[in-house]
């Protein structure tokens, strides 16, 4: 969360500046937008949910000296990916400073896990990468990678990192040991497991470029189903929680399931079975067709 608004503090600076932000960006984005705008009056633009055509129109429309794209890699609620070669291809027609959060993406995409700037082949037009220790890593903290001089510009600027206390020890040296565990082998893991879960509950792959998530929403619509439903799974040994407003918007309350390469296969194959005979699926079914409960 302070990464975000570091960078998005650090880069924002004046009035001269204006944010670009997808309209389903992470909440530690929205308010590091919302910061720099009120504080340094930059401009805030909200573009369509991974709709490039809306964005380059707000960028055309800009008169900005500089303009900042900014996007979570993969949608913490949705499970979709950014159209990553999308973006670097407006920034660099717009002249604009690409900032990429691979938050859930970090380890997971990319030949050596770089996210997925790194799978789509334009991790090198990514001004700014931000990631977190705290999902794949299995640590704790926040972390930017970027040039050597944005990286001073942050150790100047970044007041969420400056005025912060630094990284216990234990949550690095844990970071530390997770890369060695990250391995390629670990990755197809994890895909198999994705891929047979979908399968099960007849789920077809994420939205944008047919990509996969580890994350996979179920919409039930209604708080109240959510919440019975994430409550009969914990009966039956699962824990998968109920999201429901204000996180995501109003009749579209979800369970999130999350897969994990520790995930074994028979667990995944008793999720989905669990999910089926709790009647989870055919409320998600009725909800698509906006058939209501059931």
């Amino acid at each position: 969360f302070a990464a975000n608004a570091a960078v998005l503090g650090a880069l924002a600076t004046s009035p001269g500046c204006a944010i670009f932000s997808d309209a389903l960006n992470h909440a530690s984005i929205v308010d590091g937008a919302r910061l720099a705008a009120k504080g340094a009056g930059a401009a805030l633009h909200i573009y369509r949910h991974n709709d490039l055509a809306h964005l380059e129109r707000l960028l055309s429309a800009s008169a900005a000296p500089r303009k900042l794209i900014v996007s979570d890699s993969v949608f913490s609620m949705d499970g979709d990916a950014a159209d990553a070669a999308g973006l670097a291809a407006l920034r660099d027609r717009h002249g604009a400073l690409l900032v990429l959060d691979e938050a859930h993406a970090t380890l997971v995409y990319g030949e050596g896990g770089g996210g997925v700037a790194e799978q789509a082949g334009v991790a090198d037009r990514v001004d700014v990468s931000v990631g977190t220790l705290s999902k794949a890593f299995g640590a704790h903290g926040g972390f930017v990678a970027c040039s050597s001089p944005l990286h001073q510009l942050l150790l100047s600027r970044g007041r969420a990192g400056i005025y912060s206390t630094a990284l216990p020890l234990p949550a690095v040296a844990a970071a530390d040991a997770a890369l060695a565990l990250a391995t390629p082998q670990r990755r197809a893991q994890l895909w198999a497991r994705v891929c047979a879960f979908e399968a099960a509950i007849g789920s077809a792959p994420r939205k944008a470029c047919g990509w996969r998530s580890p994350i996979v929403p179920i919409e039930v619509g209604s708080e109240a189903a959510a919440l019975e439903a994430a409550a009969r799974l914990q009966r039956s040994g699962f824990l998968v929680p109920a999201i429901r407003p204000p996180t995501v918007p109003e009749g579209t309350s979800r369970l999130r399931v999350v897969v994990t390469a520790g995930h074994e296969e028979e667990e995944v194959a008793e999720l989905a079975r669990a999910l089926s005979e709790s009647g989870v699926l055919r409320l998600r079914d009725a909800h698509a067709r906006g058939e209501g409960e059931y």
